[in-house]
């Protein structure tokens, strides 16, 4: 629909697991994206597997930092703004309650006051989640009218970007902002070393003959590859940077077929049929409190968008199994990385 190559780009928080995937993809579509983040957390990064710091316009800062994201958005004068950076880990927020609303929250106001300040259209995909929505029993899937909410502060602090958001387009409408929402799974894929990840602790554990021990083995989660999320933030991007109809202007959930919404015990046991290793079900007693059962409604953004997921549970469990086993081997992460989204492009193609 656009020509990348010809669109100056700005992905937060690319040195993660998400950004990095989504830093990839651009320069699949030749683009040489600018980005903003802290340094990479968690070794090995994707990010350095990727060398992404030497091909794209890498930058370290803090989003926190009103000034220097300023000077930073002014020096890019981005047309399309993919908004990744956050403190993404939902026990780490409550360990850090302040700092995780601290990031999520105002690091979102600084990014959006500095785009405010442009002169030209920019599109904007603020990635939240899909915890944002409140508890309750939801037999289709949350839908994106229904009620926001957030037990823990992590999915507090999203439902917050949310409101946010809704704010900044009453506030500053004509500025030029064309502002969505993003609201995706629970992604898997390769190069993911954060903690309490199901599948690099599996990946951790295995290639170090230990068993992996899953702490919340009945939750029900919509589990899917993360190529299918980020392929679903550059369609809605491309609809941002071409229209200013406010139709696009919303939030949108970008999650798995049903049959992707599963217990963790099912993922662990089809990661197990690629991996054989042993799993011990311990849930703690002292466990900080997390949603039993999260499952979203994706008519919209099939409907509209023409997006939907091009991976079915088993075969994104079997890509992400695959990636981990094989760098765990000696295999090039970087290699494996590119040929999975050359894979998967196919696969939206056919």
């Amino acid at each position: 629909m656009i020509d990348w190559s010809q669109k100056r780009v700005l992905v937060t928080g690319h040195t993660g697991f998400k950004g990095a995937w989504l830093s990839e993809m651009l320069l699949a579509r030749g683009v040489v994206p600018a980005g903003l983040a802290l340094a990479p957390d968690g070794q090995p990064a994707l990010f350095d597997g990727l060398q992404l710091a030497s091909r794209m316009d890498h930058a370290v800062l803090d989003i926190r930092d009103g000034a220097a994201v300023t000077r930073r958005v002014r020096a890019i004068r981005p047309d399309i703004v993919f908004h990744l950076a956050a403190q993404p880990l939902v026990r780490q927020s409550y360990r850090q309650p302040v700092a995780t609303w601290a990031t999520n929250v105002m690091g979102t106001a600084c990014l959006l006051e500095a785009l405010t300040g442009l002169d030209t259209p920019v599109a904007v995909v603020v990635v939240t989640t899909d915890k944002v929505y409140a508890e309750r029993d939801c037999p289709h899937g949350y839908r994106e009218t229904d009620r926001l909410g957030g037990h823990d502060p992590y999915a507090a602090s999203k439902a917050a970007v949310e409101l946010l958001v809704d704010s900044w387009r009453l506030s500053f409408a004509g500025s030029g902002l064309r502002i969505a929402t993003a609201r995706a799974g629970n992604v898997i894929g390769g190069g993911d070393r954060a903690r309490d990840r199901i599948l690099a602790d599996l990946a951790a554990a295995f290639s170090g003959d230990r068993a992996l021990r899953l702490r919340n083995p009945g939750a029900t989660r919509p589990w899917q590859h993360v190529l299918d999320p980020l392929a679903g933030y550059l369609a809605l991007s491309e609809r941002l940077s071409v229209s200013d109809d406010p139709c696009w202007q919303q939030a949108w959930n970008f999650g798995p077929d049903p049959s992707g919404i599963r217990a963790v015990r099912d993922l662990a046991t089809e990661a197990q049929r690629h991996w054989p290793g042993t799993i011990i079900e311990s849930p703690p007693t002292d466990a900080p409190h997390e949603a039993a059962r999260l499952s979203l409604c994706i008519d919209k953004a099939r409907s509209l968008l023409g997006w939907q997921p091009q991976w079915p549970f088993a075969r994104a469990v079997a890509e992400t199994v695959s990636w981990y086993r094989d760098v765990a081997g000696g295999a090039c992460a970087a290699t494996l990385t590119r040929a999975q989204i050359a894979r998967h492009a196919g696969a939206g193609a056919a």
